[in-house]
């Protein structure tokens, strides 16, 4: 009887461990449609556009407005 109890006692601190592990992630709303960009004048030659995009930020989908990159 001995053996029963100390094996539920450790069957359920191994299920309560275990279930805490688990993580469960909210479903993000689609992705607004991409913002019309444009660009203003190239800097010097040798650069590109990298175009925005959108990047979720917390709760919401954050425009990150483009840039001109240099290119090596």
């Amino acid at each position: 009887m001995k053996i029963r109890s100390v094996s539920l006692a450790m069957l359920v601190t191994a299920s309560a461990a275990l279930m805490s592990a688990c993580v469960v992630e909210p479903v993000r709303p689609p992705q607004p449609a991409p913002v019309v960009e444009v660009p203003p004048p190239m800097p010097a030659p040798g650069y590109r556009w990298a175009k925005g995009h959108y990047r979720w930020a917390g709760n919401h989908w954050a425009w990150v407005p483009g840039h001109w990159v240099g290119v090596y």
